[in-house]
């Protein structure tokens, strides 16, 4: 019989990463998440998976720390193996991630050191020992910012990551051609979670200077970027390779 597809997404106990966990399985994909320290919030996603009728688990791991990263492909593998029968899954997405709103002159560099590993290196070296368990025609979707194309005070070392990851991406979506595996970006605008703070949920002031700077005339939400991660996932997507996406309202257009 054949199997399901399975995607592996980081970060996806909450925010954006849970809400491109259960887009995807509602195309009926198997899920795997990571989380970092939140198991309890990991495992109500995976109930959540489970209940739209697909197989779903959760894995910790932390992404900023690459010589964590064997022991955590062995026990992917262990679990896909014992529960999957395959050793291989079918799209990565490299989502998890903290963010600072820190000015460039008080920016420490301990601080940028922090951005690059979980932002950049990180991904960089998650992507690169996936390469063993990506079935041929994989997708690859890494997570950006619309901040690597506009400028927001204070985001200077956070978006310059970004912008890294998306230069990262065409060279993956050229390298990995011959395994016919696309590469892409995701670029969200300000979207009203946690993340950094939870500044764009509760910053009035910053609210209010995004939406009057976007189109639509309004801070995005979760559910506008996991159906689009979600349609990267699908044969409707396999001819888009090495772009990014920016999902943003229209923001300073």
């Amino acid at each position: 019989m054949k199997r399901n597809k399975i995607a592996l997404i980081t970060g996806g106990s909450r925010g954006l990463g849970k809400n491109m966990a259960l887009k995807i399985a509602e195309k009926e994909i198997d899920v795997i998440i990571t989380y970092h320290t939140n198991k309890t919030a990991a495992d109500e996603v995976v109930s959540e998976i489970e209940q739209l009728g697909q197989k779903a688990h959760a894995l910790k791991l932390d992404t900023s720390k690459t010589a964590t990263f064997d022991k955590f492909f062995e026990d992917l593998k262990d679990y896909l193996e014992n529960e999957i029968g395959d050793s291989k899954f079918d799209f990565l997405i490299n989502n998890a991630g903290t963010g600072i709103y820190t000015p460039f002159t008080e920016t420490t560099e301990e601080q940028l050191d922090d951005m690059f590993n979980i932002h950049f290196k990180g991904v960089y070296f998650l992507t690169q020992k996936a390469l063993n368990f990506l079935n041929d025609e994989a997708r690859i979707i890494n997570i950006s910012s619309g901040l690597a194309r506009f400028s927001f005070p204070n985001s200077s070392a956070y978006a310059s990551m970004k912008a890294a990851v998306e230069v990262f991406t065409r060279y993956l979506a050229k390298e990995l051609a011959p395994r016919k595996i696309r590469a892409n970006v995701v670029a969200p605008g300000a979207i009203a979670t946690d993340f950094g703070g939870g500044e764009n949920k509760t910053n009035e002031q910053k609210r209010t200077a995004v939406s009057n700077a976007t189109a639509l005339g309004r801070v995005g939400e979760p559910k506008d970027i996991g159906g689009i991660v979600a349609f990267l996932c699908t044969e409707d997507a396999e001819w888009i390779n090495g772009q990014r996406i920016e999902a943003s309202g229209g923001i300073f257009l």
